[in-house]
């Protein structure tokens, strides 16, 4: 008999966060790698306004469809695998971008970049499965984070990169920080132990592809297309069909890309929800201030920053999300995520409420951008947190995919709002479209109203009636099971893998047993399981055990047979 394969090489250090942490940064600078050159690319690709578009649209598209689908696979094959290879694909790609000043390979090259978003929610997951749980809330959030520290350190640094170098030397920097990302995590990061039964959805993930993109094109296209035109009605139309074929289907297998019956739980649900409205206020402030910041002073409200100052006075926005992890860490522990990410939605409310007034000096800007980061960096960091309470173990990779999906959509449904707004308040001056003051108090309008919504979503979540088992514990489970894995001796187990399996042979929950030997799985209704264990060194067990749907835990310790395995 040969050792599983899933079990980790080593031991995870205390450098396994912060490599972590900077894969979800690298990977978010994507999404603003090219903002200080929008308006420059028609003339750098010699092509139309509208193609130029595409470069944006191209990454937004790939990665919202590679979240959930990285997800997933990582969940069936390894984390970590999964985590390398979305580096790598981001690495082709910004060079392939580096390399061409046409359109087409660009937007080849951006649709690869974008596939590296799945990192985020592989690098959360990796966190659940190896961090005990006193270190997993602040990282996690800090993982979470990380699309907005990235995103918000970006701006600068790219703004200096592009007013004083050619513009391709921004994708030589992103490769080059994709490479280190992969050389750290190649030396640091353990494979995880947890896998998912089954096999990998393709119908389920060429489904999901197909809706998200019929769904997510128009919104970006909508401006340039009309929002009444033919076109963005009929692929609006043609993704409520699709979509909604691709869940009859997903109810139906047995292994489906995504849970729906587990995304459709109250926790996950509303989760989601209010990280579509987290997404939307997010990419408000991105979208207005830079922009405020650089309008001349002649236009009366401009403020007349150069495009580096202006990056410079943003990107207190990402380092204070960045320095809000280990404050969610504390007031996480005390009250819960959802109190945390009540705290942060009405922090974003005072933000844009007290923006709404302070446009008028640069030191202003730079106090709504922080706090903004504030709120939005505790708002995010709670989300992971909420995701994995409501979740088995071997579903984080795809419930964390799907959450990091619907920021996604929110910042899409953001951006085509906030442009719409801003289009149709702006000034005509010497046929340049300027944006107006008006506009600005709009769109901060829009974010506030959003986060009003969000924040409703918020509140319908279910209180926890005490802390979820992020990973294996000696507390109580709430309607479960808990005890210690052991071996014939009666010595504890450490990193023992757990399995719960229901009467129709699905798992219905994983865990990974702590350095004491104990676990501690929750079980989704009353019924009869099997629970299967293993661990490298020793035979696999499956003891059968009965619930009866009280909420406490049944206590029940596993011992694994004397039997020694051999590599």
């Amino acid at each position: 008999m040969t050792h599983t394969t899933d079990r980790p090489t080593r031991e995870a250090s205390g450098a396994v966060v912060p490599v972590l942490a900077f894969a979800g940064i690298v990977v978010a600078v994507m999404q603003t790698l090219l903002v200080p050159v929008i308006k420059d690319l028609p003339q750098l690709l010699d092509t139309a306004p509208s193609n130029a578009t595409w470069v944006l649209t191209s990454t937004l598209l790939s990665g919202a469809v590679a979240t959930p689908i990285m997800g997933r696979l990582g969940d069936l094959y390894g984390k970590r695998r999964l985590l390398i290879l979305s580096l790598a694909v981001m690495v082709v790609g910004a060079l392939v971008s580096a390399l061409t000043s046409t359109l087409l390979p660009m937007i080849v090259g951006r649709t690869l970049q974008g596939f590296a978003m799945g990192a985020i929610p592989l690098g959360i997951g990796l966190m659940r499965d190896m961090l005990p749980r006193e270190k997993l809330g602040s990282a996690m959030a800090l993982m979470s984070s990380s699309i907005g520290v990235g995103g918000g350190l970006a701006l600068p640094a790219a703004a200096l990169v592009a007013q004083h170098a050619d513009w391709h030397a921004l994708f030589y920097g992103a490769a080059g920080l994709g490479v280190l990302s992969i050389v750290l995590t190649l030396l640091v990061v353990p494979e995880s132990p947890m896998r998912a039964e089954g096999s990998f959805d393709l119908p389920g993930a060429l489904g999901l592809s197909a809706g998200l993109v019929l769904f997510l094109l128009p919104i970006t296209k909508g401006s340039d297309w009309g929002w009444t035109s033919g076109t963005t009605l009929g692929l609006f139309a043609a993704s409520a069909v699709v979509l909604v074929l691709w869940g009859v289907y997903e109810l139906r297998i047995a292994a489906p890309l995504v849970d729906l019956r587990t995304t459709a739980r109250p926790a996950v649900l509303f989760t989601n929800l209010a990280s579509i409205m987290v997404g939307v206020s997010f990419y408000v402030v991105s979208l207005v201030l830079p922009q405020l910041l650089q309008l001349p002073t002649a236009t009366g409200y401009g403020l007349g920053q150069s495009m580096v100052v202006a990056g410079l006075l943003v990107a207190p926005l990402g380092l204070t999300m960045m320095f809000t992890a280990p404050v969610y860490a504390r007031v996480s522990a005390k009250y819960g995520p959802k109190v945390t990410l009540i705290l942060g939605m009405l922090i974003i409310a005072v933000g844009y409420g007290a923006g709404l007034g302070l446009m008028d000096a640069a030191w202003q800007s730079l106090v709504i951008a922080v706090v903004l980061g504030a709120g939005i960096g505790l708002a995010y960091s709670s989300l992971p947190a909420l995701i994995v309470g409501a979740v088995p173990a071997s579903e984080t990779g795809a419930a964390n995919g799907l959450n990091t999906l619907m920021r996604s959509i929110g910042t899409s449904v953001s951006s085509a709002v906030i442009g719409m707004v801003l289009a149709n308040t702006a000034n005509d001056v010497n046929g340049v479209a300027v944006p107006t003051m008006h506009g600005f108090r709009v769109s901060f309008l829009i974010a506030t109203g959003a986060v009003a919504v969000g924040l409703l979503f918020a509140l319908m979540l279910p209180k926890a009636k005490r802390a979820p088992q992020l990973l294996a514990s000696s507390e109580e489970a709430v309607r479960g099971f808990r005890g210690l894995v052991l071996d014939a001796g009666g010595a504890p187990v450490a990193r023992a893998t757990v399995t719960l399996i229901d009467h129709r042979g699905r798992q219905a929950g994983a865990t990974v047993s702590g350095e004491d030997g104990s676990y501690a799985l929750t079980v989704p209704a009353q019924g009869a399981y099997v629970l299967a264990a293993k661990a490298f060194g020793h035979g696999p067990l499956a003891s059968s055990a009965r619930h009866h749907g009280e909420e406490r835990a049944v206590e029940l310790d596993l011992s694994l047979p004397g039997e020694t395995v051999t590599a």
